[in-house]
């Protein structure tokens, strides 16, 4: 059956008047679905018992509960969901003031950057909305989102998008779009996502010479990293709206001076930040631990104090769930083993 999560308001009301309801009642299902964010059709009290179970003939919600969970020492959660016949996985991480998700959007990922343990996964398909939003609603106390879990969100953009107007619509959740980030390797169809969206937007760089990051990221070829910051800065970020870079840090191989000066020839005249985040090679992944060699601490604070020191806001990124394979790039889907 079909799902009705992840359907827009609009959607719900064509619903609404194929199973013999008023147009209006569109609405209340959206406030069923995304406000009061019931598991079933039953719970939609306000809906006539014949309706209902007309639309119980041809849809269900769409809310699945995750299979299995894993929770490491620093108090990070991995949650693994089943989407069909693949499994994708979902990581909440608490803090004092605020808890932030790490959505999924792809089972595995297609981008092959030769670091990420995803990649590994392969592609194994695109999440629908409803797939999107079903990670997000399990939990009732989420202060941020952050799109940065497996798949590449702009090579499953038409999804992403439904997701995040469903989140920010008034009809929908109501979030300030300011609460959610959505990460990218950099491929055409984020001029799209800037269009279309106000959300935050997180560009994983990882080295600022093109044939350098090429080497480890393919998707260099298909929008080369001077071509993304070209054209970041068409856009206006110096209001609320932010753009990000991620920059894992190797030894010796995109930490040095030169690295330095080339990051901010490259981002000069663009309001955005720098991300240090410390290289997690995995517990069982060796041969990809002894290719990149992760930077020590004291480099990278050298790293992010001489670009700060230049102009260049940067921030050394803390490091959450490595013991479970929930910090970026380890997702593996290592809870199905």
């Amino acid at each position: 059956m079909e799902a009705l999560l992840g359907k827009t308001l609009e959607e719900l009301q064509e619903i609404a008047i194929s199973v013999g309801l008023q147009k209006f009642a569109g609405k209340q299902l959206a406030q069923w679905l995304y406000v009061q964010r019931v598991c079933s059709i039953d719970e939609m009290t306000n809906i006539s018992l014949k309706g209902r179970e007309a639309l119980k003939a041809h849809y269900t919600v769409g809310r699945h509960a995750p299979v299995r969970e894993a929770v490491s020492v620093d108090g990070t959660r991995k949650y693994l969901f089943a989407v069909g016949e693949q499994f994708i996985e979902s990581v909440y991480i608490p803090e004092e003031d605020r808890a932030t998700l790490c959505v999924s959007t792809q089972a595995g990922c297609k981008m092959g950057c030769k670091f990420c343990m995803t990649g590994t996964l392969g592609f194994h398909g695109q999440l629908s909305a409803a797939e999107i939003l079903n990670q997000i609603f399990y939990f009732d106390d989420l202060s941020n989102l952050v799109f940065m879990g497996e798949g590449e969100p702009m090579d499953n953009l038409d999804n992403v998008l439904r997701s995040l107007e469903i989140m920010t619509a008034e009809y929908g959740c109501a979030w300030s779009p300011k609460r959610i980030t959505v990460s990218t390797v950099g491929v055409p169809a984020m001029k799209r996502f800037l269009d279309e969206s106000e959300c935050h937007l997180a560009v994983s760089m990882h080295n600022a010479f093109a044939a350098e990051r090429a080497q480890i990221m393919p998707a260099e070829k298909m929008m080369s990293i001077s071509e993304v910051v070209s054209l970041l800065k068409q856009y206006d970020w110096s209001h609320q709206r932010r753009v990000s870079f991620e920059y894992i840090c190797w030894h010796g191989q995109n930490d040095s001076i030169r690295h330095a000066k080339e990051l901010l020839r490259l981002l000069k005249g663009l309001n955005c930040r720098i991300n240090l985040i410390r290289f997690h090679a995995g517990v069982e992944d060796i041969k990809n631990e002894r290719r990149f060699p992760a930077s020590d601490e004291k480099q990278m604070e050298w790293f992010r104090d001489y670009l700060t020191q230049n102009g260049l806001t940067t921030t050394i990124r803390r490091s959450r769930g490595e013991d479970i394979l929930a910090a970026c790039g380890m997702l593996v889907n290592s809870l199905t083993r």
